[in-house]
């Protein structure tokens, strides 16, 4: 739905299911049986476990899921979130973190040319799965502006500008290890800082994937 706010911190609870649902996350703790039987039961839970798990479960066993009208925008868009956030190690490799963090400490017209060096040593399904959600990414960050149709009729943006987009799913690209929630809440300056940089280095991936991948 449309929306007039310019940032992610500016949305109320009622204003975006879109934006709860990708909210920043790190793996929850493993959960009794109790809380597995709960969440059985949800439909969509952006707090705790984003997905309904029947829609996970499909892709799990391998199903070849068709999305249709009655599935919800939402849960569709927390599944990638959570398939990229459960991955055993990052999109962009624990190995690999300090490097992509370090790029940031180079001279501007030596970033791109670095990150795309970086981008040449992932393994190959990290690599065009990269490519893929890189572009994906950029498509929505297009849309991000209010804009006229060819009628004459205005049409709202998205507000998912790249740095929205890299403050959403950097965190679950990029990171050196898995934390738990609690963890996660408590936040130093330096994970503040840790963050922020995370946060760079993948919106200029969005904003310069063509080049990248050229």
């Amino acid at each position: 739905g449309a929306m007039s706010v310019d940032s992610i911190t500016d949305l109320d609870d009622n204003q975006s299911r879109l934006l709860e649902a990708l909210q920043l996350s790190l793996p929850a703790e493993a959960q009794s049986k109790k809380e597995k039987a709960r969440d059985k039961k949800l439909s969509l839970n952006p707090i705790y476990r984003q997905v309904p798990r029947l829609l996970r479960e499909e892709f799990d066993r391998g199903v070849d899921v068709s999305l249709e009208e009655e599935h919800s925008v939402h849960d569709v868009a927390a599944l990638l979130k959570e398939f990229l956030r459960d991955m055993p190690d990052p999109l962009l490799t624990r190995e690999l973190y300090t490097a992509f963090i370090n790029t940031l400490l180079l001279e501007p017209e030596e970033q791109l040319g670095t990150l795309q060096l970086l981008i040449y040593l992932l393994p190959p399904c990290n690599c065009d799965t990269l490519h893929r959600l890189l572009q994906f990414l950029s498509i929505v960050a297009r849309h991000a502006e209010d804009n006229v149709s060819k009628d004459g009729q205005e049409v709202p943006g998205n507000k998912m500008t790249s740095l929205n987009l890299a403050t959403i799913f950097g965190p679950n690209l990029l990171h050196k290890q898995k934390s738990s929630d609690k963890e996660f809440s408590v936040q130093s300056s330096a994970r503040a800082e840790e963050s922020t940089a995370i946060i760079a280095v993948v919106q200029k991936m969005i904003e310069n994937y063509e080049a990248l991948f050229m």
